[in-house]
């Protein structure tokens, strides 16, 4: 696996995901969204992003999105994550 192209296309998933409202992101907690992706070297790659609770019921949310190759990596795939307070702001950054 490219971990620099696989990072790249991580950070792009990641990135549709951070301009979702705060309502949006909760009406997808304890739901899991995959997505098949293919690099500009032509490998293939699995995405899968969930959002839930950071710490408690109505709180920040935690959204966290994975990828891997399919191959060994699927048992440590590559995470990239962030938190949306419910005011809309991320936190930490």
């Amino acid at each position: 696996m490219d971990k620099k192209e696989a990072e790249e296309l991580l950070r792009e998933k990641l990135a549709e995901y951070r301009k979702l409202p705060y309502r949006d992101l909760v009406a997808k907690i304890d739901r899991e969204d995959q997505f098949e992706v293919t690099g500009e070297s032509g490998a293939e790659y699995q995405i899968e992003v969930q959002c839930f609770w950071d710490s408690k019921p109505s709180g920040n949310v935690r959204v966290m999105a994975t990828i891997d190759d399919g191959g060994l990596r699927s048992f440590l795939p590559l995470c990239q994550d962030f938190i949306l307070t419910p005011k809309g702001r991320f936190v930490e950054e």
